[in-house]
């Protein structure tokens, strides 16, 4: 991170560039975020219009039809795109720190991780705490199986289906079929 660079935390954050975490006005942003996620977690599944309103409180979009079932696990919120009739099971650990964008008429499993933050690995960068991220996209009628993590920087193309348990390190194309550690494609569908 240069010392000249003009540009807020924040700013620096959005742009996929090095900032710090513990900056005042991201640590607002991330407390916002945090309450109105411990609000969604106590929510009924008697009151779909309360879920409603904290999900478009909190995230970038949500589109018609949206279902997440609580817990939910967020830093931001407001970097969460997801479209129509998306479903996403218990436990969906979504960090982003960059934009994470979920298409139409996905299906998450439980237990799944979208990790957009990176971390340097010089320990001195470390250990000055610095971060960055790189968006992930996972394109429409996808399918996460339960457990699968996806890195940062990740693309998942259209009708792709990814196995249980599978950690995602490189972009899927479209109609694929992936599945391991690291994920790799097995068939096309």
């Amino acid at each position: 991170m240069r010392s000249d660079d003009p540009r807020s935390q924040r700013e620096r954050m959005l742009a996929g560039d090095p900032y710090l975490a513990s900056d005042p006005e991201l640590l607002q942003h991330s407390r916002r975020a945090l309450r109105l996620v411990e609000r969604y977690n106590r929510t009924s599944v008697d009151d779909p219009e309360e879920r409603r309103s904290i999900l478009a409180d909190l995230l970038g979009r949500v589109g018609d039809g949206v279902e997440i079932r609580p817990p939910f696990y967020c830093d931001y919120g407001a970097q969460i795109r997801i479209g129509a009739r998306t479903f996403v099971n218990f436990n969906l650990v979504a960090l982003d720190v960059a934009a994470i964008t979920i298409g139409d008429d996905v299906q998450i499993g439980p237990n799944v991780q979208l990790l957009t933050p990176t971390h340097p690995t010089e320990p001195e960068a470390r250990r000055a705490k610095l971060e960055a991220a790189r968006p992930i996209a996972i394109g429409d009628n996808v399918w996460l199986g339960g457990g699968v993590i996806v890195c940062p920087g990740v693309r998942i193309g259209d009708n792709t289906v990814v196995g249980a348990g599978a950690v995602v390190t490189r972009d899927l194309p479209a109609r694929v079929v992936a599945v391991g550690n690291p994920a790799r494609v097995v068939r096309s569908v």
